[in-house]
Formats: C-alpha cells, sequence, structure tokens
C-alpha cells in the first residue's frame, strides 16, 4: 500500500475532501440538520485552521527548512518550537479545521463523516512516511520530540 505514500499533495487531498463533502450534501439533503450561527462558526474555525497552517508554513521558513510534503527527506533541521510545541503537524491541523468548518457551513451529516477519512488518509500516507524520513534524519531528537508533542493536537 506504499504506492499512495507522499505521492498526493496534502492541499489536494484536503480540496478533494472538501469537494466530496459538497457533492454528498448535495446528493443527500435528507441529512442536511440546522446548525444555528453556521456562517460565523464556519468562518471563525476556517480563520483557525487558515492562521494554524501559516504559522506552521512560517515556522518551516525561519528554520530554513523543506516545506515540501512529498519530499521529507530533504528536512534539513528538526522544527521544535513555535507552533510545533502544540502540534507536530500544524499544516495538517489547520486542512482538518477548514474542512470541519466547510462541514459546518454545509450543515449535512455526511459531510462530517469525511473528516474521519481525511484524518485516516493523512495519517497513513502522509504522516507516517513523513515520522519515517524524520527518524531516519534525526534519530534519538525527533524520537524525544515525538514523546512530549501530540501528532495532532
Amino acid at each position: 500500500m506504499r504506492v499512495l505514500e507522499l505521492k498526493i499533495p496534502p492541499p489536494a487531498v484536503a480540496f478533494v475532501t472538501a469537494l466530496l463533502m459538497w457533492l454528498v450534501s448535495r446528493t443527500i439533503p435528507a441529512l442536511d440538520f440546522v446548525f444555528p450561527a453556521r456562517r460565523v462558526f464556519a468562518i471563525g474555525l476556517a480563520a483557525i485552521g487558515v492562521a494554524t497552517a501559516i504559522s506552521g508554513v512560517i515556522t518551516f521558513r525561519r528554520a530554513r527548512t523543506t516545506v515540501n510534503p512529498l519530499k521529507p527527506e530533504s528536512a534539513s533541521s528538526l522544527v521544535n518550537w513555535g507552533v510545533y510545541t502544540v502540534t507536530r503537524n500544524p499544516m495538517y491541523l489547520g486542512l482538518l479545521l477548514v474542512l470541519a468548518g466547510w462541514a459546518i457551513f454545509l450543515s449535512n451529516v455526511l459531510g462530517f463523516a469525511l473528516l474521519p477519512a481525511f484524518v485516516l488518509y493523512i495519517n497513513r500516507f502522509q504522516i507516517t512516511p513523513e515520522e519515517r524520513a524524520l527518524t531516519s534524519l534525526f534519530g534519538q531528537d525527533f524520537a524525544a520530540y515525538q514523546s512530549r508533542v501530540r501528532r495532532w493536537l
């Protein structure tokens, strides 16, 4: 199953997930529900997601290491400060929060059901191979970091 590892950029996975969420919400409107102030919550959650992801990118840029998720073996340093003291994957967490905001906006049960699918895909085909590469590059330092900071939150 390694054929999909590090092949599809995570923003593309998020886009496809968002598209599927929209399609299922339009296909099965019977599963729509009322979410009071849905726009406010959706925009707020998406904004937090964008800020989280951008914070991760900025921290990587300041550390002068790659932000390319398809080439984790190109990492030049182990980034364990800034937002990376709270989550090991702020960019993926940010994408998830944007998708959660989109699910709230759509207010359809099936939209929410696709959020765990996104997490499972990213864990299996993106984060796990990244962690293998980082373990190979940074050894005990990365292992210690993993023991201190959770993968998502």
